[in-house]
Formats: structure tokens, sequence, C-alpha cells
């Protein structure tokens, strides 16, 4: 028997500084005058708490920076999770919780053509705040909410049997560094026309530097290498129109979350466009498919491929900063967050 469910509940200080991210970022938007915005893909993919610590990268955009250039992007990413599968002969799970992330990354053009970065995140898992905003949202419109009324609100527990031995067994709220990662990018083509076709060869290396015990990191050390490119149509009076996507794979040594059931090979996937009607905005959505981290597992939670869909607005503050905001939806069920909310602030130098 297998249900997800998200519920209410009361706000916490994690969750307090969270929604004041969104003030903040929101306050700043309305404060400064827009400049023409730049579609690139959103910078965030599956946030499930036993995925996310491993090195499957977000996409990225095609363009290469130039030599002297940087660019420093905070993102922040909320994410709340249910899946329970049980009563199955051999393993049960439950995924009741939120996951926080919140990543400073700098990339800059090193030569002509290649770009070097490094992102730092901050992991936290917590019992969240969004529960009881998801709950209503479901009785607003009329949607079941199943047994989410049935057990306690703002929960957090992540516990996985399997052969009536825990696999996973957390419940300890906390926030603490992630896995480091290094990333790398080579310039394939670019046209430099006003409406630009681009592509690129990019590359990351994960570093396992989160505690793997808190669900901060994987304890692997993972590589990936993937492809990305975009082609911008400019449409005159209506603006401009941009398709992007990307795919690749990545590499992954053993682990300490489930070792025994970890594949060291995943695949990835990303495509979308973005339209900006008006120089200073743009609405942007894309589809990110994930293939399973975890082997010999029947429930989706463990053992399937991610879809992903997230949908959002880019917004030009100034002519080198922007404001992405996004919320995703899992598209295949409980292999991913039930729903996560995306901001970026990116600043161009």
């Amino acid at each position: 028997m297998r249900e997800r469910r998200k519920e209410g509940g009361v706000t916490r200080p994690l969750g307090r500084w969270s929604m004041g991210i969104v003030v903040g970022m929101t306050a700043l938007l309305f404060a400064m005058t827009a400049y023409a915005v730049e579609i690139t893909p959103f910078r965030t993919g599956n946030m499930s708490p036993v995925t996310q610590i491993f090195g499957i990268p977000a996409a990225g955009d095609a363009h290469i920076l130039d030599s002297g250039s940087g660019e420093v992007t905070l993102t922040a990413d909320a994410a709340n999770s249910f899946g329970l599968s049980e009563d199955l002969p051999k393993e049960s799970v439950t995924l009741d919780g939120e996951t926080y992330r919140l990543a400073l990354a700098l990339r800059y053009g090193l030569g002509k053509g290649i770009e070097g970065g490094i992102e730092v995140p901050f992991v936290a898992q917590s019992g969240g705040v969004f529960d009881g905003f998801i709950q209503g949202f479901h009785r607003a419109f009329n949607l079941e909410n199943g047994r989410r009324t049935e057990v306690p609100r703002n929960r957090l527990l992540y516990l996985y049997q399997r052969d009536g031995q825990d696999k996973l067994h957390y419940e300890d709220s906390g926030m603490g560094i992630g896995d480091l990662r290094l990333q790398a990018g080579i310039r394939l083509y670019d046209d430099g026309a006003s409406a630009p076709r681009r592509a690129a060869l990019r590359a990351e290396l994960k570093l396992p530097t989160g505690n793997s015990d808190r669900l901060r990191g994987s304890g692997s050390v993972d590589f990936s290498l993937w492809l990305t490119g975009s082609d911008d149509y400019g449409l005159g009076e209506w603006g401009h129109l941009t398709i992007f996507g990307g795919g690749g794979g990545t590499v992954m040594s053993r682990g300490d979350v489930l070792p025994d059931q970890q594949r060291t090979l995943a695949g990835f996937g990303m495509l979308g466009f973005g339209w900006s009607p008006v120089e200073w905005f743009a609405f942007k959505a894309q589809a990110t498919f994930q293939t399973s981290i975890y082997q010999a597992s029947t429930l989706p939670e463990i053992g399937e491929a991610a879809l992903i869909g997230i949908a959002g607005f880019t917004f030009a503050l100034t002519k080198n900063t922007t404001l992405d905001i996004g919320i995703t939806e899992d598209m295949i069920l409980s292999a991913a967050p039930d729903v996560a909310f995306h901001l970026a602030l990116s600043q161009r130098f």
C-alpha cells in the first residue's frame, strides 16, 4: 500500500529564516529597476533526502563566461517530501520531512572558452513548515489528503527497512555543510548572434565533505560529465524565446548511505524553454530526468527513476543581476519530493 502526504504545521526558526529570504528577495525585486534578462535553466534538481546527497548536477546553461568575467549565485531550495510504502513482504519506507539546501556558487572565465567554478552547499533536514500550506491547498481545490491527517504534523522521519532490518533511520533536525563541488566548462559553439545558439561541455567533481550520517553528503566521490545547449529566437515585438537542454552521466564511488544498494553510474537530462515578452521578465518551464541511484528495491522512493517538472520566472533586477523563482512537482509518484520551492539570485561581474 503506497500513499504520500503533506500536512500543516507551525513556523519553526528554520522556516522563519527561509520565509525571510522569500520576503526579502521579493521586496528587492520591486525596489529595483529591471533590465534585459538572459534565459537560462533553473539551477535545481531532485531534492529527495536520499538522492540530493549524490553528485547529480543541475545541467547549467550553455554560456561559457569570457576570460576575466565572473558570476556568483546564491540558491535556496526547500523541498517537502512524503513517501509511504508499507505492508510489503520485504521492504518498507517512510520519507516524511523537509530538506533545505542553501548554496553559494562562483564561476569564472579562465581563458578563451574555458571557465572554472566552485559550489559550497549547506544542507538541513527538518520537520518543516510547508505541510499546512500544502494541506490547505488540497482542501481548497478538493484534492485528496490521503492519510496525512492520521499522523503527526511537521514530523521528521526517514525510515527504510529491508528484510526486517533498519537500513536507514533518521529523525534528527540539523544543518551543516554539504558536499563541495568543483566545476569546469568548455565552449563548444557560440555564434555570437544577438539571438545566440550555444553549446558547452561541462564537468563536475563532488567531494565528500558533508556528514553522511546527517544526510548532508553521500560519503562518495562523484564525477559528472555532460553536454548542454541553447538556441534563442527573436520574436520581434513579442520578445524572444529560448529552448535549452542537456544530458550526461555521473560516476560514483561507493558511499555511506545504503551502500549495498547504491549504483555507481547514473544518467540525467533536462529539456525546457523560456519566453521573455518584455526585457526584464521571462517565464520558464523545464523537465528534469534522472535514473535511480539505488537498485534491488521495488519502492519508487528508493528504486525508481525521477522525472521532475519545474516552472517559474526570471526577473532582471539590474544589468547584471537576475532572480529566479520556481516551483517543482514530481511527475513520477514518490520518486522525488511532491513540491519544492526554488530561488536563485545571480550577479555577473
